[in-house]
């Protein structure tokens, strides 16, 4: 009999567990043998403190931060993405999902209301960290309704991460793991093998609400600069695919690669934490939303409108949740939170911007819409609105160039200054000149099927013009219909902290890597190499 209860539930956790290619791998493997012998009544015990009532089922959101659609499910050949993989063959993939801004805090802001930022004055980056801003007192966090529908709020994971860009008065979260800081530059990437089950959130669940059911958010900061090697399973830069708008470069391809290494840690600690997850009984009656906060940290992608830097790998997994599906219809990361609001039996107010895309309250979309606005101590102000094929950006202020300078881009992005110097030397095709022209065009128009990486510009193509009309006066009604608050200029104040913070941070580090602020191409070029080198690559 011990044997039989043992295989079965080896076979269950089978299906959840993923061989990967890891230390960590071993571990997953000893963990889901150790709970399957275990005497039945002791797998009961730790069910039984997990909530189990099928109509209020716990909903995770695992947020990866700074990713684009970069896993080998949806097709990236040189990256070894098992776990992640195998969520997506059980689950529901989204193969169009898209954040409504390509920077963090106004990703988050919108995706945690199921707002715009935009609609609730939560556009500029960071714009309201210290000034108590109050969001409308209509609006609640996706927290707030959960906890009056008997759930407990977790916030779990070395990264506390929520950015939101408004104070909320009260608790979002009913336990929190506190963050840990670990290395990786400004963020916090946490060792493989850290069990999340037993940090501080986790725990308070455990001991204070056990049988009920929960509601958490988990941040993987990984992808976030500064990457990490994947010592076990390097990636071999020259065999990356490019993108056409880089140039094809020893520099672009090593930190291409260094990114794709840092996907596969990434999914080895989803594997770890499903593993721990599936060890602690918290899974039968689970539904996880796995999704990116924006796109890569990438030149051309994060703090852009192009698909590099909005569309997301967006995957559902669990309960109730239809096995090896694809889809294609368009999702906008604020309908994640009406949607999860809805496969927990909460009614959804008119307000809510996001639309339900599962269950039996979902209906589809015709369009998603971005923005961007002020992204550290860059101001802009950029609107865009995508259908299933094209993409129409609307430039607000076409005399900026597209590389206008920002520190964070400055001091993360070695493609940035590499860039700048071939393009000085007459060295890239014309698609790539273009994003270094001094001006932008006011309008974009890109055919998204035919033109992935968006570099063919229709706008003044005649042939378009019937879907450039209609494509302009679709951003113009969504901009009115939401009352679009980056239509109004941001408090100058704001804008000169930023400004002074900003300029101070970055001539702080340039003296910390040993360079001058006015450093030459060439000097901060050779520092990268040295960088890339001492990171693996």
């Amino acid at each position: 009999m011990k044997f039989n209860h043992a295989l079965k539930n080896i076979c269950l956790l089978s299906s959840l567990l993923v061989s990967t290619y890891s230390m960590s791998a071993t571990t997953n493997v000893k963990k889901a043998v150790n709970l399957a012998l275990e005497p039945k009544s002791q797998v009961e015990t730790k069910l039984s403190k997990i909530n189990r009532d099928i109509n209020k089922p716990n909903i995770i959101w695992l947020v990866l931060e700074d990713i684009s659609l970069d896993l080998a499910v949806y097709g990236e050949q040189k990256v070894k993405t098992p776990n992640l993989d195998r969520l997506a063959n059980q689950g529901i993939r989204y193969n169009k999902a898209f954040a409504t801004a390509a920077v963090c805090s106004t990703s988050r802001s919108a995706f945690f209301t199921g707002m715009h930022a935009t609609s609730i004055g939560a556009h500029h980056h960071r714009s309201h960290i210290s000034d108590n801003y109050q969001l409308p007192a209509h609006v609640k966090l996706m927290s707030d309704y959960m906890r009056n529908a008997g759930y407990v709020n977790l916030l779990m994971g070395p990264k506390q991460k929520t950015d939101f860009n408004f104070d909320h008065q009260g608790p979002v979260f009913d336990a929190q793991d506190g963050e840990i800081k670990y290395s990786g530059g400004a963020y916090t990437h946490a060792p493989i093998d850290i069990n999340l089950l037993t940090r501080p959130a986790w725990q308070k669940y455990r001991s204070e609400f056990s049988g009920k059911p929960f509601f958490a958010q988990i941040n993987y900061s990984e992808t976030h600069r500064t990457f990490i090697s994947d010592k076990q399973n390097p990636v071999d830069p020259a065999t990356v695919n490019l993108p056409s708008y880089y140039a094809d470069h020893d520099i672009t391809r090593r930190d291409w690669a260094l990114y794709l290494e840092t996907v596969q840690t990434v999914d080895q600690k989803v594997g770890k934490l499903m593993a721990d997850l599936a060890h602690a009984g918290a899974l039968e009656n689970t539904i996880i939303f796995i999704f990116g906060d924006h796109g890569r940290a990438m030149l051309r992608d994060k703090q852009w409108l192009y698909d590099g830097g909005i569309e997301v790998p967006l995957i559902v997994w669990g309960q109730g949740i239809a096995k090896g599906k694809v889809s294609d219809q368009l999702i906008s990361l604020i309908d994640i939170m009406p949607t999860s609001m809805n496969l927990a039996g909460i009614a959804v107010p008119d307000y809510i911007e996001g639309k339900v895309f599962l269950g039996k309250n979902s209906e589809s979309r015709d369009y998603i819409y971005a923005h961007k606005d002020r992204c550290d101590e860059t101001d802009d102000r950029v609107r865009a609105v995508r259908d299933q094929q094209f993409k129409y950006i609307r430039n607000f202020w076409p005399e900026k160039p597209y590389t206008d300078f920002n520190t964070y881009k400055k001091l993360q992005y070695p493609v940035f200054t590499l860039m700048h110097k071939l393009h000085q030397q007459g060295k890239l095709t014309p698609e790539q000149a273009s994003f270094y022209a001094n001006t932008r065009p006011a309008e974009e128009l890109y055919d998204t099927v035919n033109d992935p990486d968006e570099v063919h510009n229709l706008a003044t193509n005649a042939q378009y013009k019937n879907v450039l009309t209609k494509m302009r006066q679709q951003l113009a009604h969504w901009q009115k219909s939401t009352g679009d608050q980056g239509m109004l200029p941001e408090d100058e104040k704001v804008k000169n902290d930023w400004d002074n913070f900003y300029q101070q941070h970055y001539q702080k580090q340039m003296a910390s890597r040993g360079l001058s602020p006015q450093v030459d191409d060439d000097t901060y070029l050779a520092w990268w190499h040295t960088f890339l080198l001492n990171l693996g690559k």
